[in-house]
Order: C-alpha cells, then structure tokens, then sequence
C-alpha cells in the first residue's frame, strides 16, 4: 500500500517478469528474428542475396534461443552455439550463391546477440561515475563480443573445411530506399523482441526513424562519427518528451532508437580486422571511428537530458 518493496520482494517481482510467458507467441517472434536480421543486412547495404540469406538464419537463430528457453545447459552456450552454427551455414550456402558476403551473413543473423547496447550504457554509467555497474556491464558485454567472435572464427574454419573455400562475387549493392526503408522495419521487429507494449510501438517505431534520419542529416555535414551525436541527441530528447507527454519511462522509446545508433555491428567489424587483418566492408580507421561513435553517443544523451531534463529515472 505505501508503493514500496523490500529488496527480496523486489527480486521476487523481476523473477516474476523474467518469467512471464512471451505476449506475442512463438511464431510472431521467430518472423521478427529473422526480420530484423534480413533489415540489418538491408542497413549494411550489401546486396539481396546477403538479405534473403540473413533473414533464413535469423529463423534459425531463433529456434535455437526457443530451445535455450526451455534448457539451462543450452541457455550457457547459446551465442557462440548459434554464431558457429551460423558460420558453417553461411559457408555451406556461399558454395550456391557466391553473391552473399560470409561475414555480413553471420553477422546480420545473429545481430540480436551484439552488445553495443550494453557497450554504450555501460560507457554512460562510468561517464556518469557509477564506477561498478559501469565496469561490470562493459566487462561482460565485451566477453559476449569475444564469445560471438570466437564462434564465426571457429564455425567458418570449420565450415571452409567442410565446404572448401568459396570465391566471392560482389552483388549489386542495394538501392537508397531500400536502406531507409530498413529503419521502420527493423524497429518494428525490435518491438516483438523486446517484448514491447502493442501501444508504445508507434513511439518506439518514430524513435527508431528520429535516431537514424538525424544521425543521417549530422553525418552528411559533420561525418558519420559525429552525425551519431545529433542521432542520439535527438532520439534523447524525443524520448525525454515523451515521458512527458505519456507520464511513462522514456526507456520505452530510447531503447529502440539507440538501438539502431548502437557501434556494436561495427565493433565486431573491427575485432574482425584487428584479428584477422582484412575488412568486411573496406572501412578504414575502424577502431576510431568506433571510439568517435561511443563517445557520441554518450554526449549526445548527456546534452538530451540537460537540454530536456527526463521526468523518470528509467
């Protein structure tokens, strides 16, 4: 009655949300799975192939999470199981489609398991001088990383040892609206995965498309480094505004907005060049240009609050 909870009864509460069964079922959250990794590889603007074949193994992927689900031995080794799977797929289909780039396939398919989410607010945390959980979040989020790598590292030695070494053709790169019509489409998929309200999804959807077309504009005048910080000063004061206008935590609306700006696609790319010398995209000066991104990012939600201060802590 007094709106306040022991810390064992609050820990009985998020046990109990943890566990509450999925509000949109099993096949609308497999058809969003492998949605959102078709539109991540429509985002990287590789070609249709690498897109037909990313969103087949995002379906995959998901019937191995609905297995983790159901089996803690499973739930341990779920992202560098599925990253290898993945791998020795991807290497199994370039053998009949020498059009699909192997790295962006593996990487598209199992998008959902990148921790740049994770990365970034734990940068937020340390920047804000919450010195454990700040630490804690990049530590573990930068052991997923490791696991994820290791697993295409193993699963495409693997796969090239199954398949042999498949010769690379460049597609067609994709068309302009298809890159832009990626954004709605992968927010929306967002929604289901993250098991967002039916009614928050509109503003989840809008923050998704406030984060990358601003992001867009500040990239065309400043560089694509900094562009971020417009991206998520912008989706920052959008979600500040909407705590407001809705009286709900702006989380809601941020989460599906700094997801799209989120460098975790490109720190992956990054570990792949560091480790492996060769670039999945011909992107130089990766390494910066994550830092640039990081640190945008981070400014730019800093500036967002001051400039509309959040009604609510979450």
């Amino acid at each position: 009655t007094s709106g306040k909870r022991t810390l064992t009864e609050a820990l009985d509460r998020l046990e109990e949300i943890a566990n509450k069964p999925n509000p949109y079922g099993p096949v609308l959250t497999c058809f969003s799975f492998g949605t959102s990794a078709a539109a991540f590889a429509m985002l990287m603007g590789t070609g249709w192939n690498d897109v037909f074949w990313s969103g087949l193994l995002g379906l995959f992927v998901y019937g191995l999470v609905y297995r983790a689900e159901r089996s803690a031995r499973m739930a341990e080794v779920l992202e560098p199981f599925a990253t290898i799977l993945c791998a020795i797929a991807a290497c199994g289909i370039a053998r009949i489609d020498p059009n699909i780039n192997i790295p962006v396939v593996i990487l598209s398919s199992i998008i959902i398991f990148i921790p740049g989410l994770a990365l970034t607010l734990g940068l937020a945390e340390l920047a804000a001088r919450d010195l454990i959980s700040g630490t804690a979040r990049i530590m573990d989020a930068s052991m997923q990383l490791f696991k994820l790598y290791f697993g295409a590292v193993l699963g495409m030695a693997i796969g090239k040892a199954m398949f042999g070494e498949a010769i690379h053709i460049e597609p067609e790169g994709l068309p302009r609206w298809a890159i832009w019509s990626a954004v709605p489409i992968l927010s929306m998929a967002l929604v289901f995965i993250f098991k967002a309200r039916m009614q928050d999804s509109p503003w989840g959807v809008l923050a998704g498309i406030v984060a990358f077309f601003s992001a867009m504009l500040g990239g065309h005048y400043f560089g694509d480094s900094v562009g971020i910080f417009f991206g998520a000063l912008a989706v920052g004061i959008y979600s500040n505004l909407f705590a407001r206008w809705m009286k709900a935590p702006a989380s809601i609306a941020l989460l599906q907005g700094i997801v799209i700006l989120v460098p975790g696609s490109k720190t992956y790319i990054g570990l792949n060049a560091l480790i492996s010398g060769e670039t999945m995209l011909n992107q130089s000066h990766i390494g910066s240009q994550i830092f640039l991104i990081f640190m945008s990012l981070i400014a730019g939600l800093i500036f967002a609050n001051v400039a509309v201060p959040p009604r609510r802590t979450l």
